[in-house]
């Protein structure tokens, strides 16, 4: 299964446009999250040969700006597909998203299958100071194990970790996107590299949010086993 990095905020060459947020593309035909800035994202599909049509799904992590700037061009071009939001997005999110006509789907707290061996861990949320922040992380099953995708994380990678081997009983071979550690203490840096390698976790690709300090953290303790993620990448898992 490949996923191919279409947006993030590193590059791997000139040709290619960055930004703030992450978007995946699973196997040509499932997005997930679109990043910031829809001219870099569309630049960056024709760049890296991606046929826009070829998108039959999309699924949005959470509805904050690094993840959604990309979404209305997506479905301006090809409003037929499936699109996978929170069931507790916001009132305005969800009249926009129908607006395009597409197929919209919530996804309330239960973890479920999107496609074969794709999978939504369900929305999660996080209270804090200004709200709450709900969210969905995606899951692959793949020969080599597990591989999850992460937004930003809000919820916490561990308990997103946590969640994924509650329901499927399987190693879990890489974990990639926002880890949402930026700013936070070298303590909780170094704890959370600890619990993901008590975990099992096999690689791990960091990402954006996760902030320079921690990944450079993770880089240093996974070493071969580390991804670094940018745009125009192509994992397989």
């Amino acid at each position: 299964m490949k996923i191919k990095v279409l947006f993030e905020n590193k590059r791997i060459n000139n040709a290619l446009s960055f930004g703030w947020g992450v978007s995946f593309l699973i196997e040509d035909s499932t997005l997930f999250d679109t990043g910031e800035d829809a001219g870099c994202l569309l630049h960056n599909m024709s760049v890296m040969g991606v046929e826009r049509n070829g998108i039959k799904t999309v699924i949005i992590s959470h509805e904050h700006f690094d993840h959604t700037g990309g979404l209305w061009e997506v479905l301006r071009n090809n409003p037929r597909v499936d699109l996978y939001i929170c069931r507790d997005s916001s009132r305005g999110f969800k009249d926009k998203a129908h607006s395009y006509g597409c197929n919209v789907i919530e996804v309330g707290a239960s973890f479920s299958p999107i496609a074969d061996s794709i999978y939504t861990t369900g929305q999660m949320e996080m209270l804090h100071g200004f709200g709450r922040i709900v969210e969905q992380s995606l899951v692959l099953d793949t020969p080599k194990g597990l591989t999850i995708l992460t937004g930003c994380a809000h919820q916490g990678i561990i308990n997103i970790v946590k969640r994924v081997k509650e329901n499927i009983k399987k190693d879990i071979y890489l974990v990639m996107g926002g880890f949402h550690l930026l700013d936070e203490p070298v303590r909780k840096i170094w704890e959370v590299n600890s619990r993901l390698k008590e975990s099992g976790i096999q690689k791990v690709g960091p990402s954006h949010c996760t902030g320079e300090e921690a990944i450079e953290t993770f880089r240093e303790s996974y070493g071969d086993n580390f991804i670094d993620i940018k745009a125009g990448k192509v994992i397989e898992v």
